[in-house]
């Protein structure tokens, strides 16, 4: 619209904001801005990433794991080398935030209250994060993310030349 358009024209707003399509860096970007929000909070908190998860883990888990049981799961999520997943556990209990119990390992009341602690500190800042995006959307990024896991899960598995 211009300055001597008719004053009957229908207002304009602002143009909406062009997105650009989602793509591995896109997506590669948005997860490292929001893991290094996350690792802000876990740094107050003397936790890293790979403990919060392996922590998150045994606290989650609907019957007590083994640490093999435990690696495997956390290295289907994380893709991560088993032996740093160890060397997590192996801190976790070394701060007394698991124990072990027989072959099994088992959350602390310190290993559950600094996850609550950290899900507390962290839920504002995912509702900002979060907060106003359209269900639809929210919806329509969770079908293209889990198809790109599928996708690259398949990749991960298939034999290599």
């Amino acid at each position: 619209m211009t300055a001597t358009a008719s004053s009957t024209a229908p207002a304009t707003t602002a143009a909406p904001i062009t997105a650009p399509a989602a793509d591995a860096r896109t997506l590669g970007l948005a997860h490292y801005a929001a893991r290094g929000v996350l690792e802000h909070v876990l740094a107050r908190h003397g936790l890293t990433f790979q403990q919060q998860i392996a922590l998150r883990a045994v606290v989650t888990a609907d019957a007590p794991q083994t640490p093999e049981d435990l690696v495997a799961q956390i290295r289907g999520s994380l893709k991560a080398d088993p032996a740093e997943i160890r060397a997590a556990l192996d801190e976790l209990l070394a701060e007394h935030l698991i124990v072990a119990d027989g072959a099994h390992l088992r959350p602390t009341e310190a290993g559950r209250g600094l996850l609550a602690a950290v899900a507390a500190e962290t839920a504002p800042v995912s509702a900002r994060i979060w907060g106003g995006i359209p269900a639809e959307d929210l919806a329509a990024a969770g079908r293209v993310l889990a198809l790109v896991t599928e996708r690259a899960n398949a990749e991960l598995a298939a034999p290599t030349a």
